[in-house]
């Protein structure tokens, strides 16, 4: 999908304030290297804009020095408001079958065109601010933990990162996802 030239270049001029607002979460990279490869990339703007109106202030960090390409991820303070009430994946959503929410986190992630933090993302992000102090986020769940009925979430308590497990059907009004963007 493609954004109409309006909205990218407005889309463009708020990420570009952030980037430049936040240098420390990306020590080397330039505005006009990442202008130009998301304007190679429509759909990945069109991503872009899904995270930024759900309120997730999408950002470049640098998650990995050995990792290629561009990286954004949901820098906003608290889990993406836009983006919160879901339970894990779709089999969660389909076997709830009392109250089930309106989506699940990794139906709308696909659908925005983004894939869920890891555990490792997410405790990397945690080093460029503090971030889900009264929220927290569902995290790409192993297929062992996964298979089992459970899945995993991250918040940040006491200046820590936390790692908890629930039922991959539970849902919370303080409980959404992060996502991940490559270019």
């Amino acid at each position: 999908m493609a954004l109409p030239t309006e909205q990218q270049t407005k889309l463009l001029s708020v990420l570009k304030e952030r980037f430049e607002k936040h240098m420390e979460r990306h020590p080397g990279i330039e505005w006009q290297h990442v202008e130009q490869k998301l304007l190679a990339q429509p759909e990945k703007l069109w991503s872009l804009n899904e995270m930024e109106e759900s309120k997730g202030e999408p950002d470049v960090v640098v998650l990995n020095v050995e990792e290629d390409g561009i990286i954004f991820v949901d820098c906003a303070p608290e889990s993406p408001k836009g983006r919160r009430s879901v339970c894990y994946d779709h089999a969660a959503l389909e076997a709830r079958k009392k109250f089930p929410p309106e989506n699940s986190a990794m139906n709308k992630a696909d659908e925005m065109g983004i894939d869920l933090l890891t555990e490792e993302q997410y405790r990397k992000l945690q080093e460029f601010g503090s971030f889900d102090l009264k929220t927290s986020s569902w995290v790409k769940t192993p297929d062992a933990i996964r298979s089992k009925g459970g899945a995993l979430f991250c918040d940040r308590r006491y200046d820590t990162v936390f790692v908890y497990h629930n039922g991959a059907d539970s849902y919370y009004a303080s409980r959404g996802f992060r996502g991940v963007l490559k270019v």
